[in-house]
């Protein structure tokens, strides 16, 4: 009898493995920015958490680190600017080595983006020209690599490829979008093509995809320019596609049929689908069929734009900022529920619009204009900061995603990479 206890428990673990996406990469272990921490700082000092080590050789990069076993790895761009590297550090901040794997973009904005994923002694990347690559992590060789741009025939917008790589049941998702295939699967191990959708015949957006599962089925959402999409993470068939983008509520905003410059991965549960972009497109909550095979629009928000900075759900409300040019936006609430807007208000000291996290039932706010990292109480009438603080290091826009890990905050701005402990 023990014996076949032993044998249905490890048959009984097998499904939700195989659901599995690896938990190292983009945005923490399920992709919705939420890190499963507990016993965090509830205020900081007026300086900030104290220091534990910075580095100023990450390389140029809007990339965020993925912490493993006692490893630290992160992406960014070489001395001269001409190749992506990816490196890997203790946790005391030590560089054990760098290797270039890929060619960044070539045009506006050529600082690296993509998250590594980690799957077992494997790191996958898409480089900001699309190559997709393979390596190993305890030196740093690479396994394999294929030029997703060829390949594919991948159809870009003006920033390139930004996508940090999917990886599940040894498959790896890129997006090409284009005219030959929408979304493809590569063997993990070898970087075969193991399956390619069909095409939308769109250019490709900024969206790392997600796999989401509801009602016992599998799927992949994924976004172009101008439609998020579902996929058969079996045969890469496309399941339904969404485009109805509602007309722009503010003032001079775009909507409509305009290619929609998406970057913002979406969030989901139970069924229900959110997502929204800058430039007035604003923000759209979907419903699943039972059988996955189409969406309905439950809401729409014009309040909640956000640029590229993310968005969190904490007990029922989105937390996010918004667009209101380049330069500025607010931070705004809203009722994943209802759409409604609970509030929407500037970040005081002159500082705007950002990426958030969350950790331990707190926000975590970063400032993309001048470096202000906020610890934010969820509250659903005020954008209620507790402490913050300014990172003064690194150079450009302060467009990575914090991350927390064993009670650490990192922050990364450019080359310039912070370990702070909240714990």
């Amino acid at each position: 009898m023990k014996q076949i206890a032993v044998i249905f428990f490890v048959i009984s673990l097998i499904p939700s493995y195989m659901n599995a996406q690896s938990p190292y990469g983009w945005r923490g272990p399920t992709r919705n920015g939420i890190y499963p921490e507990t016993g965090l700082l509830k205020t900081w000092p007026s300086e900030g958490p104290e220091l534990l080590w910075e580095t100023l050789d990450a390389g140029k990069g809007y990339s965020s680190p993925v912490i493993v076993n006692n490893h630290l790895y992160i992406t960014g761009m070489n001395e001269d600017e001409t190749m992506e590297i990816f490196s890997a550090y203790t946790l005391d901040g030590k560089k054990l080595y760098e290797v270039e794997y890929g060619k960044p973009w070539d045009k506006t904005y050529p600082e690296t983006r993509t998250t590594p994923t980690i799957e077992g002694n494997k790191a996958y990347m898409v480089s900001g020209t699309g190559e997709i690559v393979c390596l190993n992590i305890e030196n740093g060789a690479i396994v394999w690599k294929v030029n997703g741009g060829d390949v594919f025939e991948h159809k870009t917008g003006t920033w390139g490829t930004s996508e940090c790589p999917l990886v599940f049941d040894n498959k790896m998702i890129y997006t090409p979008a284009g005219d030959q295939t929408t979304i493809v699967a590569l063997n993990a191990e070898t970087g075969e093509t193991v399956w390619k959708s069909k095409p939308l015949g769109d250019i490709g957006a900024y969206v790392s995809p997600l796999l989401i599962t509801y009602k016992g089925k599998r799927q992949i959402i994924g976004s172009t320019a101008k439609s998020v999409f579902g996929v058969n993470p079996e045969t890469g068939d496309i399941d339904w596609t969404f485009r109805e983008w509602a007309p722009p509520a503010r003032e001079g905003g775009r909507g409509g049929d305009w290619p929609n410059i998406a970057p913002n991965s979406p969030l989901y549960k139970d069924g229900r689908i959110f997502f929204c972009h800058g430039y007035d497109i604003g923000a759209y909550m979907l419903q699943l069929n039972d059988d996955l095979s189409g969406v309905t629009l439950l809401w729409n928000n014009n309040d909640l734009d956000t640029h590229h900075g993310g968005y969190v759900l904490v007990n029922d409300i989105i937390y996010g900022s918004n667009w209101i040019n380049n330069n500025q936006g607010n931070w705004v609430a809203v009722d994943w529920n209802s759409g409604e807007t609970k509030y929407e208000e500037a970040w005081s000291g002159g500082k705007g619009k950002g990426s958030v996290v969350s950790a331990d039932g707190m926000l975590y706010c970063y400032d993309e204009r001048r470096g202000g990292v906020g610890l934010v109480r969820p509250t659903a009438n005020k954008f209620d900061v507790v402490s913050e603080f300014r990172i003064t290091k690194g150079e450009g826009p302060h467009w990575a995603h914090p991350v927390i890990v064993n009670g650490i905050l990192y922050i990364r701005h450019g080359s310039a990479l912070m370990a702070y402990k909240i714990k």
